[in-house]
């Protein structure tokens, strides 16, 4: 009998990082990395539960760092990647591309193990609880201000305020449940995030995911980040982009005073004005069923609360008032962080220094952490997403050591100086283009 030949495992495949790169989706072919191994997700994009998006904005790129950041079960997510793996780096590739510091991009891996360890990943669901009451009985008291007191001018004025607070205070909320922040489990997460942002706001989950985690992917990078596609067409953001724009000869607005009509189109419009049409058609145009379900759900709720003591017309008075309290409320608390900071393409530099440039702090107080749901901590909300907000300012003093051990400035200014420092950056981009319009 013939000796028995050993069985032959899988051939493996070897790439180099210039064969990644070329897979960057403008083809259609599709391949990242992550941990060096190498995956085809060309066809996967459409099935990813985070959007197609998301994962398409680092087709070609090594996708380690944010892979770690998103996702809250990592075992279970490599299972079902094991059927789009192709390969792996060669042995003589490095762990990065060239464009990424590689000892920072270690120490903030090591920063994360360290993170983990003091269970600073792990939520207080008391704070939530605590957090949930509140916007209730908030809710409530703005009811019973029209019953006990009247629909005068300034009880439904008041009113009017409380509602405002309950949407905004809901959409901080609605934030951390998507983030896969609160519950160890996404099922649960996903399940209050549809109460909050749905029965609570009347908005659909599935659109928050689809813009919020591809801004998180890559935050300030033109045509990756949604959260800045009012440039080119109403604002032009950030010094480069601006430049170039102004080189170009184009000119969709009067951008040099963009920081005067920010004032008009922006902070008072963004929700009335739009997002409280666009986020239906979302919904239909995507078939988002259950998503419009739970949306009907908080207007036939507002409806049959508020319709019986204010009359119909009252009654959507008070409802575009409430959308115009939130839409400034929304509009300041979430530019304040991003607007003043680097706008430019993608240049595939690493994750910390991606998020780094474009966010800021905004101190700490009692106020100010309820004022931005926490927001205030941007910094440490965007490189550590799935964080719980509550441990934010524990994590602080690591990464400002971080930071400075690396020479990266690390940005923490007062509230108002925020707020100030948008209409700064909006006057000096718009003048940027002014000049390179006229004189390049």
């Amino acid at each position: 009998m013939a000796p028995e030949t050993p069985a032959q495992g899988p051939i493996r495949r070897y790439f180099t990082w210039d064969e990644v790169a070329q897979r960057s989706g403008r083809d259609k072919e599709r391949w990242l990395v992550i941990d060096r191994k190498v995956y085809n997700i060309s066809e996967f994009t459409r099935q990813h539960p985070g959007g197609s998006r998301v994962i398409s904005h680092y087709a070609g790129q090594d996708a380690t760092d944010p892979f770690v950041a998103f996702h809250i079960n990592k075992g279970l997510v490599r299972k079902y990647m094991n059927s789009l793996l192709i390969g792996e780096l060669s042995p003589e590739q490095p762990s990065f591309e060239p464009t990424k510091n590689k000892e920072l991009t270690e120490e903030f891996r090591a920063l994360q193990a360290t993170v983990e360890r003091m269970g600073l990943m792990k939520a207080n669901p008391v704070f939530f609880l605590l957090y949930l009451l509140h916007i209730l009985l908030l809710d409530v008291a703005a009811w019973l201000t029209l019953w006990l007191f009247g629909t005068s001018f300034l009880p439904f004025l008041l009113c009017a305020v409380l509602l405002g607070t309950v949407q905004a205070q809901a959409g901080w909320l609605q934030h951390d449940f998507g983030h896969l922040s609160v519950f160890s489990t996404s099922t649960w997460n996903h399940l209050l995030h549809h109460f909050v942002i749905g029965h609570l706001k009347g908005a659909p989950a599935s659109w928050w995911n689809h813009l919020h985690f591809q801004h998180h992917a890559k935050p300030n990078c033109f045509r990756k980040d949604p959260d800045i596609n009012m440039h080119p067409f109403f604002f032009a953001l950030g010094k480069i982009l601006s430049v170039e724009l102004g080189k170009q000869k184009r000119k969709h607005m009067p951008y040099n005073h963009q920081h005067r009509y920010f004032f008009l189109i922006g902070p008072p419009a963004l929700l009335p004005l739009y997002f409280q049409w666009y986020i239906f058609y979302f919904v239909i145009q995507r078939k988002k069923w259950v998503d419009l379900a739970w949306m009907i759900s908080f207007y036939v709720r507002i409806f049959l609360t508020y319709v019986p003591l204010l009359g119909l017309k009252g009654f959507l008075g008070l409802f575009f008032t409430v959308r115009f309290l939130e839409s400034n409320w929304f509009v300041w608390v979430t530019q304040m962080n991003h607007i003043p900071m680097h706008i430019d393409y993608d240049r595939n530099v690493d994750w910390v220094s991606t998020q780094l440039q474009a966010t800021c702090n905004v101190h700490k107080s009692a106020f100010n952490d309820w004022f931005s749901g926490h927001l205030n901590f941007q910094i440490e909300h965007h490189l550590f997403p799935t964080m719980p907000r509550h441990n934010y300012h524990k994590v602080a003093p690591l990464v400002q050591s971080l930071c400075a051990k690396h020479g990266i400035e690390y940005q923490s200014k007062p509230l108002f100086s925020a707020f100030a420092d948008i209409v700064h950056s909006l006057r000096e981009s718009g003048q940027l283009w002014l000049d390179a319009y006229l004189h390049q």
